[in-house]
């Protein structure tokens, strides 16, 4: 068997009103990003990216994706997003670009990394907190999160994809 090899961007959404985020969906994301990939590099591109190609992880309320693709051509993927300046989903037009964070070989190494960058957000914030009160409930918040399920999430996401792998 060949295994055949793919790339994970993680990217972040970000709009103006984040109550905005709660209208995207898988479907809008992908379209999106198909165009701005056949915008910038015609038919070739367009035809390279679309073998594959599939938005792995979307959190509406934080604006995360997860962008599964070919490693052949992530470099074609990766030069399209900051061509993106809206998405149309819902019949709406949400202004909005999408900021890369990490390239991963596996889902794996993107949540490792996903995790870190939330930590280095919560330093930066904490501070910024106007009241012992308001930095206790975030304590209390970040404390009472549990990894379990989105980690057991993201092992049965792995292997279904190392399935998907062995049977092409």
């Amino acid at each position: 068997m060949v295994r055949l090899k793919s790339r994970y961007l993680l990217c972040e959404v970000n709009v103006s009103d984040r109550s905005q985020l709660l209208l995207l969906d898988d479907r809008a994301i992908m379209v999106a990003v198909k165009a701005a990939v056949a915008r910038t590099h015609g038919d070739y591109g367009a035809a390279m990216c679309s073998i594959r190609f599939c938005v792995k992880y979307l959190n509406a309320h934080t604006g995360i994706v997860f962008l599964r693709f070919p490693k052949r051509c992530y470099k074609l993927l990766w030069s399209a997003l900051p061509f993106i300046t809206s998405i149309e989903t819902r019949g709406q037009k949400i202004p909005c670009f999408l900021n890369c964070l990490h390239v991963g070989g596996t889902i794996r190494t993107c949540q490792k990394f996903l995790i870190r960058y939330n930590t280095q957000q919560l330093h930066r914030m904490l501070p910024k907190c106007k009241s012992e009160e308001e930095k206790q409930q975030v304590r209390t918040a970040i404390l009472s999160c549990s990894l379990t399920e989105s980690k057991e999430a993201f092992e049965e996401d792995s292997e279904s994809e190392e399935e998907e792998e062995e049977e092409e």
